[in-house]
């Protein structure tokens, strides 16, 4: 099986601790289940991400530097 993961397309997917979502979730003013979704059988996650988990996805962006995004983790 290939690890998508290393290719270079593919953005940077890091599990926050719960101290850190709940840090972001609070700055935004919603919950988790107001994020976005992932499938946990998404290629591009990381091995130790499980379904209740916050993602920041760090992408590249023409007109920032980078562009972070949110995303929880389900079944």
């Amino acid at each position: 099986m290939v690890d998508v993961s290393n290719h270079t397309l593919v953005p940077e997917h890091v599990v926050l601790s719960d101290e850190d979502a709940e840090a972001v979730l609070e700055e935004y003013g919603v919950k988790r289940t107001d994020l976005p979704k992932i499938k946990a059988s998404d290629p591009a996650l990381p091995a130790e991400a499980v379904p209740g988990d916050v993602l920041k996805i760090v992408r590249d962006s023409r007109t920032t530097e980078t562009a972070v995004n949110y995303r929880l983790v389900i079944q």
